[in-house]
């Protein structure tokens, strides 16, 4: 069934994609954050660490990568090839050349996220429903990108019927 983790990447993938720029406005007229301007382009899709997709393809940051991290299928509903969960991560990583800030750029970016995925609730068509739950990790500062990077992890789970 890995045909069922690409399906629920590449739908969460989109929605950032199409909402993550209008959302992030959102947040910034809200908080009063300054959160950078967000695009289509930095929302990446695989599950590669952020040091090789750096070298491999260069990365414009912020960058929001999404990968399915698992597949569940507990087969709840009978006469279904698959009825289970799909685990999907987006990870958020912002970096900058100064300490200060960074993480607060980074909760902006992770509140633009959040609010995509609680505006986009409910079915998303081929047998996939979102509940609206997810949670989220954050990462220490590390070295990398402009000098400082840090990354969250939101996670949810996509109910799958097919």
């Amino acid at each position: 069934m890995a045909l069922v983790a690409s399906v629920v990447a590449g739908k969460v993938a989109q929605l950032l994609a199409a909402n993550l720029a209008s959302a992030a406005e959102g947040v910034a007229e809200q908080s009063g954050a300054s959160v950078p301007v967000l695009s289509a382009g930095q929302v990446v899709s695989g599950n590669a660490p952020p040091e090789i997709v750096e070298k491999a393809i260069g990365a414009q940051y912020p960058q929001f990568r999404v990968s399915c991290e698992r597949v569940t299928n507990t087969l709840r509903e009978k006469f279904r090839t698959f009825s289970g969960q799909a685990q999907v991560v987006v990870e958020t990583l912002v970096t900058q050349d100064r300490l200060e800030g960074i993480e607060v750029q980074l909760e902006a970016c992770v509140e633009s996220v959040t609010a995509v995925l609680d505006q986009n609730r409910g079915d998303w068509g081929d047998g996939a429903l979102y509940n609206g739950g997810y949670d989220i990790t954050f990462a220490p500062v590390k070295h990398g990108g402009r000098n400082f990077l840090q990354s969250a992890r939101v996670t949810i789970l996509v109910d799958v019927s097919k």
